[in-house]
Formats: structure tokens, C-alpha cells, sequence
């Protein structure tokens, strides 16, 4: 008995039992569902980008230009996804930025460079590295500006430079009119390297491009009906006519691109203008107003309703 009672105390100094004080037990604490099913989405959009790589080395490009299509149509799911069900968390903004750097930056890249480039040896090598390349530097800045304190609020309907998804979408437009009945020829592949570096100089450019982050947050009732139908009919179209679509999808953002510029400056003039003409307005009607009661007085400058800076 005492030799028994000798072995469990033995036994239980070598194995201490856990203690709810012990802080390497807090550490590992549940992860909510609801932070996972972001990053399932993102991780499953970085499958599609790898599966085009894999696609245009065995020459299917019709199934490499699909998965970057899927690829860039998770990238838009899985960040409003998060913010539905509050799962946002710093792993997954991470998580974003590699997936869409190999998603939208090194498969475009590779696509092309399969494609056609290759024909034109070290200056096709090239043009697909510059691509890559500025496709990284544009998600490491988008990520170092989000954290600016003292944008305003405005800026958050602009995106500096051409977005990286759309950047990939568009950069394969000599590939879709390719498939319109467009001969491939020497012309066309130059014309795609010099197209090339110019979606890439677009992304890394301080060019302001329209984000439509705050289009669609609110729908009212009646036009709930409309935008389904919409909807399903854009995505038939897409599945029936891809490269029709695709082509002339890529050349309306083309065109649309200094209306973003515009809009801008008219944020701008906005911005500068009321914020003179309040302070005057403030100053007048404090001059004005009578005293208030306890001594209190209204400054112009305590403006309840300034928007907040966007974190």
C-alpha cells in the first residue's frame, strides 16, 4: 500500500495535472466558426489561382482563365463574408493579401507568359516579372494605407491604383480576343507585352479607381426583384458567352477609369468647402446667440456630426 501510494505521488510530480492558472492553457483558446469560414473561402480561392498555373503549363487555358474568374469572384465573397458574420481578424487580412498575390499576381503572370510571351524569350520573361512584381508592391501598400488614421472619410470609396483583381482580369484581354476569332500573330504578342507593363504601371500608379465597397450595403425593398434578376442574368451571360463578356467587361473599366480621377477632385472641392464656410457660419452664430445657462458656451469647432477618420 505505501509502496502503491509512493508510485502515484512519483507519478504525479513527473506529470503535473492541469491548473486553470496556467497561462500555456490560455493561450490555445477556441476559435468561433465564424472566423473560419472566411479564411475557407480564401484559402479555396488560392486553390483556383494554383490550378491556373497548373492550367496554362498543360496548355488549357480555357480552364486557367475560368479559375482566376472564380479566384477574383471569392475575393469579392470572402472579405464581405467576414464582415457579415464579424469574423474579421488580422490572420485573415494576411491571409488576403497572400492568396491574392498568387491569385492576381504571379498566376496572370504565368498565364501569359504560357500563352505567348514566351515566344519573345528574356523581354516576355520580363514583362511577366514586372507584373508580378507590381501586383505585390500594389497589396503591400493597400495594406500599409488601410492603417492610416487620418484619411477621410471619402477616401475609402477610391482605391489607389488599379485594384489587383481587376488588374488580373484585365491584363488577360489578349488572350479573350484570341478566342473572339483575333489571328495570333507577332503583332498581337507584342502588342501583350506592352499591354502588359502598362496594367501593371496602372496598379502600381496613384491613379484613383472607383471601389464600389459601399454599392449594394442597402437595397431597398422594391428593387430587391430587379437586382436578383440582374444577377442571375449577368452570371448566365458570362457562363453562355465568357469571352464576350469578359472582353467587353475589361474595356468599359478601361474607359471608365478617369471618371474615378473626377470624382475625386469633386470629393475634394467638397471636402474643402464646407469646412470654411461652417467655421464662419459657427463663429457668427455664436457671436449672436444668446449667453447659456451655467456658463457653458457653444465653440464652433465641437461638431458632433464630423465624420470620424476611417481606421
Amino acid at each position: 500500500m505505501a509502496g502503491s501510494g509512493a508510485s502515484r505521488y512519483i507519478v504525479a510530480m513527473a506529470i503535473p495535472s492541469p491548473s486553470s492558472g496556467d497561462p500555456r492553457r490560455r493561450r490555445f483558446r477556441r476559435i468561433p466558426v465564424r472566423t473560419l469560414a472566411p479564411n475557407m473561402v480564401t484559402l479555396l480561392a488560392m486553390c483556383a489561382g494554383l490550378t491556373a498555373i497548373r492550367m496554362a503549363f498543360e496548355s488549357r487555358y480555357v480552364l486557367a482563365l475560368a479559375a482566376i474568374v472564380f479566384a477574383a469572384i471569392l475575393d469579392g465573397i470572402d472579405g464581405r463574408l467576414a464582415r457579415f458574420l464579424k469574423g474579421t481578424s488580422r490572420f485573415g487580412a494576411e491571409l488576403d493579401s497572400l492568396s491574392d498575390f498568387v491569385n492576381f499576381g504571379v498566376a496572370p503572370a504565368l498565364v501569359l507568359y504560357f500563352w505567348g510571351l514566351h515566344e519573345l524569350k528574356s523581354a516576355g520573361w520580363i514583362a511577366a516579372m514586372v507584373f508580378a512584381i507590381c501586383g505585390g508592391l500594389r497589396l503591400a501598400r493597400f495594406n500599409v494605407m488601410a492603417e492610416e488614421p487620418d484619411r477621410p472619410a471619402w477616401a475609402s470609396n477610391f482605391f489607389v491604383g488599379m485594384p489587383a483583381p481587376m488588374g488580373a482580369i484585365t491584363v488577360l484581354l489578349p488572350i479573350y480576343v484570341t478566342f473572339l476569332g483575333v489571328p495570333r500573330s507577332s503583332v498581337l504578342i507584342w502588342s501583350t507585352l506592352f499591354y502588359t507593363l502598362i496594367i501593371a504601371l496602372l496598379m502600381v500608379s496613384r491613379l484613383p479607381v472607383y471601389s464600389g465597397k459601399r454599392v449594394g450595403t442597402r437595397i431597398p425593398p422594391e428593387m430587391v426583384g430587379p437586382v436578383i434578376v440582374i444577377v442571375v442574368l449577368s452570371i448566365g451571360l458570362l457562363i453562355a458567352y465568357p469571352w464576350i463578356v469578359l472582353t467587353l467587361g475589361t474595356l468599359a473599366y478601361l474607359a471608365s477609369l478617369p471618371f474615378g480621377l473626377l470624382s475625386r477632385r469633386r470629393y475634394q472641392q467638397r471636402s474643402r468647402e464646407p469646412v470654411g464656410e461652417g467655421m464662419r457660419e459657427g463663429v457668427r452664430e455664436t457671436m449672436l446667440a444668446p449667453p447659456a445657462v451655467g456658463g457653458s458656451v457653444v465653440r464652433p469647432n465641437e461638431q458632433t456630426d464630423r465624420p470620424s477618420p476611417l481606421h
